[in-house]
C-alpha cells in the first residue's frame, strides 16, 4: 500500500513531519533563549542582548530577524531619537508559551537524572 506523504513548507524549505517544522523554527543555540526573555514581555534590543550573555550583535539581530520571518516575534520601531525598537512574541509566538515551559521541566528532570545516575 502507497500512502501519499505531506510535505510542509516554511520559506521555501520542506519538512517531512509537522515535527522537523516545528523544530526547525528552534534551530539556533540563541533562539530558545530569546524566546524564553520574551515570554517574560517585550523587551528592547539592548536588555536582550544584556541578558542573554555570550550572544553577539550580530548573532542576536539575525536570530531575531529569523524568528520575525516566521511569525514568532514582532518587532515596533518607535519614531525616536535615537530609534527605540521593541520586540515581543505574537500570538503564534506566546502559543509556543506551554510548550516552552514542558520543555524548561523536563530539562530540568532530565539534567537530575542524569546526575543521580552513577
Amino acid at each position: 500500500m502507497v500512502m501519499n506523504q505531506t510535505i510542509y513548507e516554511m520559506n521555501g524549505k520542506q519538512f517531512q513531519c509537522p515535527i522537523e517544522l516545528s523544530v526547525s523554527i528552534f534551530s539556533g543555540k540563541w533562539k530558545t533563549t530569546i524566546i524564553c526573555q520574551l515570554l517574560e514581555g517585550k523587551k528592547r534590543y539592548g536588555e536582550l542582548n544584556k541578558n542573554i550573555v555570550g550572544i553577539t550583535h550580530k548573532m542576536l539581530a539575525q536570530q531575531l530577524r529569523e524568528l520575525e520571518e516566521a511569525g514568532i516575534v514582532h518587532r515596533q520601531v518607535y519614531p525616536a531619537t535615537p530609534p527605540k525598537v521593541e520586540y515581543k512574541l505574537t500570538v503564534l509566538g506566546e502559543g509556543l508559551r506551554p510548550i516552552v515551559e514542558y520543555l524548561q521541566e523536563w530539562g530540568k528532570h532530565f539534567e537530575s537524572s542524569m546526575s543521580t545516575d552513577p
